[in-house]
């Protein structure tokens, strides 16, 4: 097992930072251009990009290829690969129509999500205190999403459907790390996506203007940077270590619907945030605590 030093905490600590700005940046651009084109072709291109930098990435490891196809679960890497892309357009199209700031704020209960149904899909033991967390994390999204003031909006159940998606893609992808390599995960989420996405981005095809060509390119090249920095600050510190820092996306997603889109950012949003980021902080402490916990007994010590 790997022993992360203090220099590596930190490098990988810095790198989920670096990582969760780019995606914020990312989304943001996401929806400039599904407000001006439409989701599907958005996420084609988007994948297309990705499936040529996980084919190059193939090519260049042990076994090529071929290597990188062998999988032990066909179906649900399948399966990983269309949950995915349906979770992302899904959410560009909440962008679209709630605003980053609200989608994001909604978004942030998937780590409870993926803590809740641990137990039927991994078979893990969800312990008193992580049920305790989910729970306040579905208050929180209660509060942002304001069901008793009668101006809930039907757009504001997308981004949990999101969350959802996103979820069990990440249970899928823990469940197949049991037989399959990181790379063969990675190759096949790259090309099945791609292969998913790209009949409905063709049938919807719009042409664009050279700016937002650039921008499109400029997509494609933070989507390969941030899976990039993702993957290097995994290698370099325990994921549920520095997992947390990733809610900086949601500060990231903040200041660019504030300052680029003009969005409002109301208290119970705030609020409502707060709590489900403390509940999702929480549940991935209690995670970290069980991990060395296991370390401990499987080192045979007391």
């Amino acid at each position: 097992m790997r022993q992360a030093t203090p220099q590596n905490m930190r490098a990988g600590i810095w790198l989920m930072i670096f990582t969760s700005l780019i995606f914020a940046a990312q989304d943001g651009i996401s929806r400039h251009l599904a407000e001006t084109y439409n989701v599907w072709m958005v996420v084609a291109i988007r994948f297309w990009a990705f499936a040529a930098f996980v084919l190059v990435l193939a090519l260049r490891a042990p076994g090529g290829i071929r290597g990188s196809v062998r999988t032990e679960f066909p179906l649900l890497q399948l399966a990983r690969g269309v949950i995915l892309v349906f979770e992302i357009c899904v959410m560009v199209f909440a962008f679209t129509k709630l605003g980053l700031i609200e989608s994001h704020a909604v978004f942030t209960i998937y780590p409870l999500l993926v803590a809740a149904l641990s137990g039927p899909v991994l078979g893990e033991n969800v312990g008193w205190r992580r049920w305790a967390a989910i729970g306040a994390g579905f208050v929180g999204v209660l509060i942002i999403l304001q069901p008793g003031a009668g101006v809930l909006s039907v757009w504001a159940l997308v981004p949990l459907a999101g969350a959802l998606l996103y979820a069990l893609y990440n249970l899928l992808t823990r469940y197949v790390a049991r037989g399959d390599s990181a790379l063969v995960s990675f190759f096949w989420t790259g090309v099945v996506c791609a292969a998913a996405i790209t009949p409905f981005g063709l049938m919807h095809w719009q042409p664009m203007t050279g700016q937002d060509q650039m921008l499109m390119a400029v997509l494609c090249c933070t989507a390969l940077l941030g899976h990039y920095t993702l993957i290097r600050a995994y290698a370099l510190a325990e994921a549920s270590a520095i997992q947390p820092f990733a809610y900086i996306q949601l500060v990231g997603v903040a200041a660019i619907g504030l300052l680029v889109f003009g969005e409002v950012l109301r208290l119970n949003v705030v609020i409502g945030a707060a709590v489900v980021v403390a509940a999702g902080v929480f549940t991935l402490w209690r995670q970290r605590v069980r991990e060395k916990e296991a370390e401990w007994r499987a080192a045979g010590r007391p």
